[in-house]
């Protein structure tokens, strides 16, 4: 579908103000249904380009849209752990959602044109200079510069490279994905307070003996940005950031703002029928 099915009608004043969205903790199902219920409501021109921050209770894997689950993601250890399981509408790897903050940007391709490369790289200059202000030195790093051609030994996001990463001192510290649907991108990413490399291989399904191995190289390759601090900042505080970083680097204005009863309502019907469900996690599309 194209941007015909987008009705937007914002003036220009209005497009550079977005609404900001603190959603707190949810589950797993929870969190994607949220999502995708505000990609619908501004395909319809019902709500405006959107900022949300969340977290996961309890913690959870998300896999990409290709992903097969029971393929990728020891369901037992999950279960043994406490830790829930989703499958993202975006593409990608798993990723371990635990001491984090998440973001999400939904908004217009009319209003962010570019390819997924290029909008990839807009909104990543938004959390670099969110990561700056909180004291790291953040930087975008293109994937060329960090052997393109190099493949991640396990299912994970941190194990993989990505078009422009997000790095500090040559360790990842954002993983994002991204998709397309009505018109409208929805891109959303998890940023690591703390990075737990042996939890996340607790999860995965590995080749046996390859767990100390893969084990080692994410503790290498990613990292949590306690790691980098010297001390854990709270959500909040790495949330406040992070607004503060997209609204400078877009040139933005973020009105506080919460979900209209019409997002609310088909957040909770995408939770019970579609995030929720066997049929999307577990036999969903995997082409």
């Amino acid at each position: 579908m194209g941007d015909r099915n987008v009705r937007c009608g914002l003036s220009t004043g209005q497009q550079s103000r977005w609404r900001l969205l603190q959603t707190g903790f949810n589950t797993a199902a929870v969190n994607m249904a949220v999502d995708e219920a505000i990609l619908l409501a501004h395909s319809q021109g019902l709500v405006p380009p959107t900022l949300r921050f969340y977290g996961w209770k309890p913690p959870a894997v998300s896999i990409g849209y290709f992903q097969r689950l029971e393929e990728e993601v020891d369901l037992e250890a999950c279960r043994r752990l406490g830790i829930d399981w989703v499958k993202r509408p975006t593409g990608g790897r798993a990723v371990l959602h635990d001491q984090e903050v998440t973001y999400s940007v939904v908004i217009a391709q009319q209003l962010l044109p570019g390819s997924v490369v290029e909008t990839y790289r807009i909104l990543a200059a938004g959390l670099v200079e969110g990561l700056r202000m909180l004291g790291l030195p953040a930087a975008l790093v293109g994937r060329d510069e960090q052997n393109a051609g190099e493949r991640g030994l396990s299912a994970a996001c941190f194990d993989a490279p990505s078009w422009y990463e997000i790095a500090v001192q040559g360790r990842k510290v954002v993983g994002s994905a991204q998709t397309r649907s009505n018109g409208v991108i929805l891109q959303h990413g998890s940023v690591p307070i703390v990075f737990d490399a042996e939890k996340l291989v607790q999860v995965l399904k590995l080749l046996e003996g390859a767990r100390s191995r893969v084990h080692r190289l994410l503790a290498e390759k990613a990292g949590g940005i306690s790691d980098f601090l010297g001390y854990r900042p709270t959500f909040a505080e790495v949330a406040g950031c992070l607004t503060r970083g997209f609204a400078a680097a877009r040139g933005i204005e973020l009105v506080e703002g919460v979900l209209t009863p019409e997002e609310e309502k088909e957040a909770e019907r995408l939770a019970r029928e579609k995030y929720g469900s066997d049929w999307w996690n577990k036999l969903g599309r995997q082409q």
